[in-house]
């Protein structure tokens, strides 16, 4: 399992390369933390989570840090429908604030993931 150091470790990395891209499309004029590339940075997030996570079990803040997504009932790859659920309530923050004796944040536990270390 994997402590709190490298999962905000792996967020914070991943939403800064989502706020880049997204003042890419909306262009560099505009403050970064109001407007269209707040909205954007969301949207960029929240797409390249559940696909990354769906494709190779990582983003690629985890990829980084050196941590993946696993499922917790064998070793399959952690599929769309657990990508998607997974990120949606990333996306509340507030399930990933609250974690049980394991480690786990609530967002995981409900969707029966864990962060396990890659390397």
């Amino acid at each position: 399992m994997v402590g709190p150091g490298r999962r905000l470790s792996a967020l914070l990395i991943d939403w800064l390369l989502a706020m880049g891209v997204s003042s890419l499309v909306v262009g560099q004029s505009e403050n970064p933390f109001e407007g269209q590339v707040g909205t954007f940075t969301l949207v960029i997030w929240y797409l390249v989570g559940v696909a990354c996570v769906w494709a190779f079990s990582f983003t690629p803040g985890q990829f980084i840090v050196g941590t993946r997504v696993a499922r917790i009932d064998g070793p399959h790859r952690v599929g769309f429908r657990r990508a998607l659920g997974r990120q949606s309530l990333l996306a509340f923050v507030v399930p990933a604030t609250i974690s049980d004796q394991d480690g786990r944040g609530m967002h995981d536990r409900a969707t029966g993931t864990a962060i396990l270390r890659a390397r």
